[in-house]
């Protein structure tokens, strides 16, 4: 047993020095990328690559899934709240008094590359030629004048979308809304054999494009700080930020979990709320809320042991995810910002570089801080307000007769006898908006449709009708033309255009 432990030991030993080695080593590398920064790019690069350091060397120290399973237990009751108990309690007279306190926060960093489109994904037209952008600028304008308030938008940039949004802010000056920008972190990515940075100097262009990345939305509560704008909406008096990914067409203000936020039943303020949706299917690998050491804490798929994937994907133990709709207390996150007081788990995200090298950035989830916080709670919301626009298949949905617009809010048509989405699968033919696009003349009725599947060399004609479960399969090398008018309600339509109950 002593030599056992020895030779453990001994392992441990060595491990650590060649940690502290690849520490020393990475260091010694961002100093030289530092060098290369210019004298106005200076701080801030050098904040950005410090923050990449505190975290590569988080990543060095924590090994394997980073929750232990056993600890796992379903949240307390009253944890987590349904939706129906918050709007119960109605809303207040001084309703815009409150409204003033709250700044709207879109995570705006991501590209619209998997749906083949170049530049920010906000920028693409999802419904009437409106932009997930301007839907979100017309929502707060319509709140700002109901209620004559002064909610603000705030859009966390990344360096690959900030100069393309901000080119396109200018056309929303006459609007009532002000709108602020701050960047999300550059970081480098490593190379995943020798652990180094792959960037040789701070640029991203030429041979270097690809060797930056922006660390994930857990980035947020940094980089708001670091840019000062925590403080200046602080000293305006705000007091709430409500947090959404851009693409995500439910996360409109809610003025009911506003008022629970403010007036909090018990007296005690809440500084971080959680909407969590009940899981359908689809949705098995969204991460979910759990009691953990006494805490809320949100576990990810990619912190489950591989032995307890399927459980994890169960949607009778885990019956809720994480819709990334979330309420937090910019006081708290000031205080927890100043005393590094931030606990997020690391996501490594293994990619491989167009030259075919392999490479990992590591990344932190905005929702994985609920547990630094005091009094955190769940908010069951309806489904409604979880809308995201990942691919073109939802692009189809809420483009269609299901839902219908108004003042930037998309919301279920009446006509819809059900309150449930259809389950749209598009085939790669489909995957680019533009090709998209083309293959539909117009977008056909889908109210009363249940399920969609289509692939291959498939075009829809004019005001075509698709009800019940609906199949398109069009073999290799044959097409498949639905003509103008055509209703299919409960058919398969395979290679040679026969049409099957």
């Amino acid at each position: 047993d002593l030599s056992k432990a020895m030779s453990q030991d001994g392992a441990s030993q060595f491990q650590e020095v060649i940690r502290q080695e690849l520490e020393l080593s990475v260091k010694k590398e961002l100093e030289k990328i530092l060098t290369t920064a210019p004298s106005h790019e200076f701080e801030h690069t050098k904040k950005d690559l410090d923050g990449f350091r505190k975290l590569f060397h988080r990543f060095l120290q924590e090994k394997g899934p980073s929750v232990d399973w056993g600890k796992i237990q379903r949240p307390p009751e009253d944890s987590i709240q349904p939706y129906e108990k918050i709007k119960a309690r109605g809303l207040p007279d001084n309703i815009s008094s409150v409204l003033n306190k709250l700044v709207v926060v879109k995570l705006n960093g991501g590209l619209g590359t998997s749906m083949g489109c170049k530049g920010p994904k906000s920028l693409i037209g999802v419904r009437n030629e409106n932009t997930f952008l301007d839907l979100t600028v017309q929502q707060i304008e319509h709140l700002n004048k109901t209620y004559n308030t002064d909610v603000p938008l705030v859009l966390m940039n990344s360096f690959n979308t900030d100069e393309d949004t901000k080119k396109i802010l200018q056309k929303y000056s006459h609007c009532r809304v002000k709108i602020y920008t701050f960047n999300q972190s550059r970081y480098p990515r490593i190379n995943k054999e020798s652990l180094l940075p792959v960037a040789k100097d701070v640029s991203y262009s030429g041979e270097n494009t690809e060797a930056w990345y922006p660390p994930g939305h857990g980035d947020i509560y940094a980089s708001f700080y670091n840019s000062g704008l925590l403080d200046t909406l602080i000293g305006e008096g705000k007091e709430y930020i409500f947090v959404s990914n851009i693409d995500n067409l439910g996360a409109t203000v809610d003025l009911y979990i506003l008022n629970h936020l403010m007036n909090p039943p018990n007296g005690k303020p809440c500084e971080f709320v959680m909407e969590v949706t009940n899981k359908t299917r689809a949705d098995v690998k969204g991460g979910t809320l759990t009691q953990y050491e006494g805490k809320l804490r949100l576990v990810e798929i990619a912190q489950v042991p591989k032995a307890h994937v399927d459980e994890f994907k169960s949607v009778s133990k885990f019956k809720i995810f994480n819709t990334n709709n979330l309420w937090i207390s910019l006081a708290a996150v000031k205080r927890l910002q100043e005393q590094n007081a931030i606990d997020m788990e690391i996501i490594v995200n293994p990619k491989t570089l167009d030259g075919g090298l392999n490479v990992i950035q590591l990344e932190t989830a905005v929702g994985a801080a609920i547990k630094s916080f005091e009094n955190s709670l769940g908010i069951n919301v309806p489904r409604s307000r979880f809308l995201p626009v990942k691919t073109t298949s939802d692009l189809l949905l809420v483009m269609s007769n299901l839902y219908s617009l108004n003042a930037g809010s998309l919301t279920m048509s009446e006509k819809r006898e059900f309150p449930t989405v259809p389950l749209v699968k598009l085939g790669s033919s489909f995957t680019k908006v533009q090709d998209y696009l083309r293959r539909f003349e117009s977008i056909p009725d889908m109210l009363e449709l249940d399920h969609l599947t289509v692939s291959g060399d498939v075009t829809f004609g004019k005001n075509v009708s698709l009800k019940g479960t609906v199949i398109i399969i069009a073999n290799h090398g044959d097409r498949i033309d639905i003509p103008p008018g055509a209703v299919l309600e409960n058919k398969i339509v395979s290679g040679n255009l026969r049409i099957l109950d």
